[in-house]
């Protein structure tokens, strides 16, 4: 199988039926850096330095494997595997050792193994299969809402109650949206990826105004590497709050934009609208102008083309200015990964909606203590 090292300068991928050189995780643990990362694939090693500019899924998502197995995720994130394997035989550079474990690090080889029986027994009980009566009723009781919103305006004068009622019903809209959005944006919907990614441009763009390119990029960050700082965005929320390692960074760094030891106060505040309202819409539209996603911006422009020609006639200009498993499946896995969790003593937690808003908050005291603490003693 040749030799213990790495391929020599001239050497680059593997040729054909050529031997593959053998690696050990101490070697490939060096490759971490930018423009020179490696990975590994199925106990292959793969060089992916150039490649990760013109990965798909953005070169945040593959970088953030850097050095690292990657195998569950190259599985979890791709639904034609054998297709996807073409792309990388031209970064094949060797394999690892056969003494070397398939994961690198503290992690429980058992619970690694029993996951993937987990999934397999998901997929044989079809678990990944999508109902398309369940996706078509979600659809049109979004399109129904959105209608009758507009109805009740029409019919009944943009008073406050109709104007109270029909936000009360476009919020809901909105939030099955989003959630529709994420379904398809998973590819838990069609079978064909590409069929998910139309769906999702138009309930993103027309139904929402978001680019679906922008929350791409985001979330599949987040499920790739969820709740590591500077890995996942979703828990990236400097400077407006604080959570885990950066409470230590900023109480070191001296760092006081706010009074972080009353985040959990002031969250309320500015926390819905200035992250959800403010950041987000600034952020979306920042990245769509920044990565030239034009078609994302014409889809967008048609959600706020058609509210404006909707309530315009009603209201005045100045009077409109004013979230791969298909989730119908999600209570038929759960009592399988419950079992999982219990096994390997991991706690497994469903909360109400009240329980979760007030653990959030806790979080922020918690953290905000921290960097107080941090602060004043450094």
């Amino acid at each position: 199988m040749g030799g213990v090292g790495e391929p020599g300068p001239q050497e680059g991928p593997a040729q054909p039926g050529a031997p593959l050189p053998i690696f050990c995780w101490e070697q490939i643990r060096a490759h971490d850096q930018p423009g020179d990362k490696w990975l590994v694939i199925e106990r292959r090693v793969y060089d992916i330095s150039r490649w990760e500019q013109r990965h798909p899924g953005g070169s945040r998502l593959i970088g953030h494997h850097g050095a690292e197995d990657a195998t569950d995720a190259f599985r979890v994130f791709h639904q034609d595997l054998n297709f996807v394997r073409k792309f990388l035989q031209p970064l094949l550079i060797g394999e690892l050792a056969p003494e070397e474990p398939s994961q690198d690090g503290p992690l429980n080889a058992q619970l690694v193994e029993d996951f993937r029986a987990l999934h397999q027994a998901a997929e044989d009980m079809k678990l990944f299969d999508a109902s398309p009566t369940f996706f078509a009723f979600l659809l049109g009781h979004i399109l129904a809402m959105e209608v009758l919103a507009w109805l009740l305006i029409y019919l009944l004068g943009p008073g406050w109650v109709p104007s109270t009622l029909a936000a009360f019903i476009l919020a809901i809209s909105q939030a099955q949206s989003w959630c529709l959005q994420h379904d398809l944006g998973h590819a838990s919907v069609f079978k064909k990826s590409r069929w998910n990614h139309v769906a999702q441009k138009f309930v993103m763009g027309q139904l929402k105004g978001f680019s679906a390119h922008w929350w791409n990029f985001r979330h599949f960050q987040h499920h790739a590497k969820p709740n590591i700082f500077h890995k996942d965005p979703d828990v990236t929320v400097a400077p407006f709050f604080l959570l885990g390692e950066s409470s230590i960074e900023y109480g070191k760094k001296k760092r006081r934009y706010l009074p972080y030891n009353h985040q959990h106060l002031y969250f309320f505040l500015i926390g819905p609208p200035m992250l959800i309202l403010v950041n987000f819409e600034v952020e979306n539209l920042a990245y769509m102008l920044v990565c030239m996603q034009w078609a994302d911006l014409l889809w967008a422009a048609s959600f706020y083309a058609r509210f404006f020609l909707s309530y315009l006639p009603f209201y005045g200009v100045p009077g409109v200015l004013f979230p791969r498993m298909p989730r119908h499946n999600y209570s038929r896995v759960a009592p399988l990964v419950k079992s999982l969790c219990a096994k390997h003593g991991l706690s497994y937690e469903v909360k109400p909606f009240l329980t979760a808003l007030v653990d959030i908050v806790r979080s922020l005291k918690k953290s905000g203590d921290i960097w107080l603490d941090t602060y004043l003693h450094q």
